[in-house]
């Protein structure tokens, strides 16, 4: 992989942070990273501390550290998709399970979902788990109809049927006020927007990729040393598509700063292996075979949301023989967590997804702050490592046409 001299080249920063698929505010990654920074940087014995940015029209915030004897800068900031993300999930129960039998048709008539499987179950049971626990609830609402008709029916004949719908659809109304709890409706929306075109990607977003190439290719033109764009989840494959387009549309600046890419728990297969999904395995095949850049993808077994050590590029069927990334590690949560704490987390599902992004107590090679905020470039960090003799490498995807 890359051979860049391991001299402390980063004095400043500026990192590109893309999330997954989430409604909330992106002031809780700020205040994420301002608790788990405080709480890695006394087990690891660095300094580290975070300030507001002076207002503008981005949201994000300044680092300042000290690691291993230099003092690093950073400016972070969060590409918000998270309206996007709000507005489809506006819907209706009705419209939600149109969106179940869609979502499962495409991907189960499309053979994707057969060839997911022969991957890492652990996200497939995710993908499945909203069908079940949706048609869980729509059984139990029938089941409350069907018992107040036969209860009211001898008394009060056909309103009782009226009396019934009310009470199923009060039951299922109740079921998505606990949604905060059950994820049933939220994960549900996730997997039918990225499924709605097959696989193809929606014009408000390509539209928001466009303003996120824009923010990355501002930031390579300043005196930083290094840009680094982290893409989580479903940003993962966001992340792709942005820095694809940047590299295809005017390559990058010859004296600019270090352009890195690392991608955390992905999910890219839920995407590049549907029919429709020629523009992500484009950029995929695109980004992987490029010099001027560092792409490392970490991901954990542990991880039963994320494709862990899935390869992106060679499981979606596109690798080719110039390909050099992405660097495929593992984040190794029971290696990396006290014993306690891997017992603590390990049914945490969503918690432990976001555990790249958090503080471990048994650090290994992977620290998200000395990465996001030390003096090392992401290709100096992994400088020399092998890629994880664990990890899924070979053509999985049926479809695998790019474009010419």
């Amino acid at each position: 992989m890359s051979s860049q001299n391991n001299q402390p080249q980063v004095r400043r920063r500026r990192v590109f942070y893309i999330p997954g698929y989430d409604p909330i505010h992106p002031r809780r990654y700020r205040e994420l990273y301002r608790k788990e920074s405080q709480m890695q940087a006394k087990i690891s014995r660095y300094e580290i501390s975070i300030s507001p940015k002076p207002s503008d029209t981005t949201y994000g915030w300044h680092v300042q550290s000290s690691q291993d004897g230099f003092e690093v800068e950073a400016d972070v900031q969060v590409l918000v998709w998270s309206d996007i993300v709000r507005d489809s999930m506006a819907t209706s129960i009705p419209a939600t399970y149109m969106q179940l039998f869609r979502t499962a048709w495409i991907y189960v008539a499309s053979g994707a979902l057969k060839s997911l499987m022969s991957l890492r179950k652990g996200p497939v049971i995710a993908a499945l788990y909203p069908v079940v626990m949706l048609i869980v609830q729509l059984g139990l609402a029938l089941a409350l109809a069907f018992g107040v008709t036969m209860l009211l029916w001898p008394v009060m004949g056909s309103p009782g049927i009226a009396v019934a719908i009310i009470a199923a659809w009060a039951l299922l109304y109740w079921f998505r006020k606990k949604d905060n709890r059950l994820f049933a409706y939220y994960l549900m929306h996730d997997y039918a927007y990225s499924a709605a075109l097959r696989g193809a990607v929606p014009a408000e977003l390509k539209q928001r990729l466009v303003e996120f190439k824009d923010h990355i290719r501002a930031a390579l033109e300043t005196d930083v040393d290094e840009v680094l764009v982290v893409g989580h989840s479903s940003g993962a494959h966001l992340g792709v598509i942005a820095l694809a387009e940047l590299i295809r549309d005017r390559g990058l600046p010859p004296d600019g700063p270090k352009l890195s890419f690392l991608t955390l728990g992905q999910v890219v297969p839920m995407v590049s292996f549907l029919p429709d999904a020629q523009d992500l395995r484009t950029d995929l095949q695109f980004l992987s075979i490029q010099r001027a850049l560092t792409w490392v993808d970490i991901s954990a077994p542990g991880d039963g949301c994320a494709f862990a050590l899935c390869d992106p590029v060679s499981v979606s069927g596109v690798a080719t023989e110039q390909k050099r990334w992405p660097l495929v590690l593992s984040a190794a949560f029971t290696q990396t967590l006290s014993p306690e704490r891997w017992q603590e987390l390990r049914w945490r599902f969503f918690q432990l997804h976001f555990q790249y992004l958090c503080a471990f107590d048994r650090p290994g090679v992977y620290d998200y702050f000395r990465i996001t905020a030390g003096p090392l470039t992401l290709g100096q960090r992994f400088s020399g490592r092998n890629p994880s003799k664990s990890r899924i490498d070979h053509a999985v995807s049926k479809y695998r046409s790019v474009r010419g």
